[in-house]
């Protein structure tokens, strides 16, 4: 396999979009870092999968609603970086960590409003403003928003708030960081069949109603989002940036 010598970031890489991305990127000939929370042992198991594959790879632990512990992130990234690959910058940025925590806009608490915002807005623009320096001039930067901030499903008020804050947040990004031919995009997965939304899915008939509103026909599944992501990655997508893509399967269209 060429190399070609670039090297991914992606949050919450050890499950669902991030690993299936990370496996995607490798089998094009990228080095990974994945980041997780808690689940150490299934991010090893991405680690392996992808030295599987002739790559090399990596896994830091990240809660991505502290931004306390950026600044301390970036100097063990550094420190991988340098013992690794012999080198203090990386190509690739890939936003994906996420939880998902659905409530009637009624009952949304403070709590969950102050979480949500946490990880999904607060936690992707600081650190992505802490990384940025590490990124080569005319690297990539990938977040992840989601089809709720086109459509509306009652219980995600809070949920597709900060991930249409995030469509926002990318445009500006891509603005100014283009200085440094940085391209920043979003993809905007509709329904996975992940654990991530295992809870919605649990609920009798939804799957069949989405699939049933779904212009192909069924609910996505990881393989349908992690080529997204690497084709953003890649050299054919060098005139793309400030661009949300939908990958949904044409769902309430």
């Amino acid at each position: 396999m060429k190399s070609t010598n670039k090297i991914a970031l992606i949050t919450g890489g050890s499950r669902g979009l991030g690993k299936n991305a990370a496996l995607t990127l490798a089998k094009q000939g990228h080095d990974v870092i994945i980041t997780y929370n808690n689940r150490k042992d299934e991010a090893d198991k991405v680690v392996a999968e992808i030295t599987g594959l002739n790559r090399k790879a990596a896994a830091l632990q990240l809660n991505t609603g502290k931004a306390q512990t950026f600044d301390t992130f970036k100097g063990q990234l550094t420190e991988l970086l340098q013992k690794s690959w012999n080198t203090n910058r990386f190509h690739f940025l890939i936003n994906n960590a996420g939880i998902d925590w659905a409530a009637p806009f009624g009952q949304n608490t403070e709590e969950q409003l102050d979480t949500l915002y946490n990880i999904h807005f607060k936690g992707v623009f600081l650190l992505s403003q802490t990384l940025a320096p590490l990124l080569h001039d005319g690297g990539r930067i990938v977040n992840t928003s989601t089809g709720l901030a086109r459509f509306t499903t009652p219980g995600y008020a809070a949920y597709a708030s900060m991930k249409g804050a995030i469509e926002t947040l990318t445009r500006y990004m891509a603005k100014e960081l283009g200085q440094r031919r940085i391209n920043v995009n979003m993809v905007a997965p509709g329904i996975i069949e992940t654990d991530f939304t295992a809870a919605a899915r649990s609920h009798e008939g939804l799957v069949e109603f989405i699939s049933s509103q779904t212009a192909l026909g069924r609910i996505g599944k990881p393989d349908d989002i992690g080529g997204v992501v690497a084709f953003l990655c890649s050299e054919e997508a060098r005139w793309v940036t400030a661009q949300r893509i939908e990958a949904s399967g044409g769902m309430f269209l």
